[in-house]
């Protein structure tokens, strides 16, 4: 009896796959019942639940999980020989599970509508209108350094620990639910992940846990990445699965912020993108443009460059080619390169802003 439920179980692949690509279709209505319908409940039931937890419940899960994983092996080794076809079945049995509890959990927010669709934006932007769109953001990003450092050479430091830039985040959330009402961020579910040393070391600055909707941030990182790394994960927490949508709506909670610091990494978070997106179209307009920057903030860039470089390794690669690959396969087509098309949203949003 139990070998026919597994076998059930592990069928059950096949259709939740075939739905899936169905849905994915539909994105009109997976944005309607799904993304802001069923998810939102899910998403705060979790936060409700875990929220409230001073580590991450969903890394001891993980943990544990990897644990049985290798005990399960070990255990089975000699039935991997002989009996293929019933340790395929327990295998895909648990397959189908994760695969479900993954997009009933999170998951097909990849399938939602696009956010320049449900904000109205444009999709295409020409360089004239990049440019436009960097030089305000200089502009911006220099003032709020000057405020912050006593001369343009000098980097901003931030001068909050990594625990207050966690309670401060959300206000800036709350600061555009007045604009964008399904920005509303209640409860709190953001937390330091236990393993911060590997994922520096695959060279992540944070992840959402689809299962237990918990979001997590790289305790070593610089803590100038901090603010927008948190509201960026928040912004997944919310639904928003894909990475340019979170980066944007990470820029946009972080510049919302009633914190002068925030302002400040979330405006020059957005000017590092457009500044990389000049630079791949025209090179001597970037050497043009990059003058008018304050070498502080170019320190600021540094700061967070050389922190990556020091953790490089031989390994690091193979993780984003994986992850890449995700990516690809939930309809984001550039793979690990979706974090920069966040300067389509940018640049459009700045052109109907300005």
């Amino acid at each position: 009896m139990l070998k026919k439920k597994k076998t059930i179980i592990a069928l059950s692949l096949i259709p939740q796959f075939l739905l899936i690509k169905l849905l994915a279709n539909y994105p009109e209505f997976v944005e309607q019942y799904y993304s802001n319908g069923l998810y939102p409940i899910i998403s705060k039931i979790l936060r409700f639940t875990l929220g409230w937890l001073p580590f991450s419940f969903g890394d001891l899960v993980y943990t544990f999980a990897g644990i049985y994983i290798i005990r399960w092996f070990y255990k089975n080794r000699k039935r991997l020989r002989k009996d293929t076809k019933h340790w395929l079945i327990d295998i895909f049995a648990a397959v189908a599970i994760i695969y479900g509890a993954f997009h009933l959990f999170w998951g097909l927010n990849y399938h939602r509508l696009p956010l320049h669709k449900s904000l109205n934006l444009e999709r295409d932007y020409t360089t004239e209108q990049l440019v436009n769109t960097t030089k305000a953001l200089i502009e911006k990003s220099n003032n709020l350094h000057a405020e912050l450092s006593i001369n343009d050479t000098i980097k901003v430091d931030i001068p909050f620990s990594k625990s207050e830039i966690f309670k401060m985040t959300h206000s800036g959330y709350d600061n555009l639910m007045d604009r964008f009402p399904h920005f509303k961020y209640h409860p709190v579910s953001l937390k330091k992940s236990l393993y911060s040393y590997p994922l520096t070391y695959m060279g992540f600055s944070g992840y959402l846990n689809p299962l237990t909707n918990e979001a997590q941030v790289d305790g070593l990182i610089p803590t100038f990445k901090y603010t927008t790394t948190s509201a960026h994960e928040i912004a997944h927490q919310l639904g928003y699965a894909a990475e340019n949508e979170a980066n944007f709506i990470g820029f946009m909670a972080t510049t919302s912020n009633d914190n002068i610091y925030f302002k400040y990494t979330g405006y020059t978070f957005a000017l590092r993108f457009c500044l990389n997106e000049i630079y791949r179209r025209d090179e001597a307009l970037y050497e043009n443009i990059i003058e008018t920057v304050n070498t502080g903030i170019l320190k600021n860039y540094k700061e967070v460059r050389d922190f990556w470089e020091a953790h490089e390794n031989p390994v690091e690669p193979f993780f984003k080619i994986f992850y890449g690959n995700f990516l690809k396969a939930n309809k984001q087509s550039k793979g690990m390169q979706s974090y920069n098309y966040v300067v389509a949203l940018v640049v459009n949003y700045y052109e109907n802003t300005l």
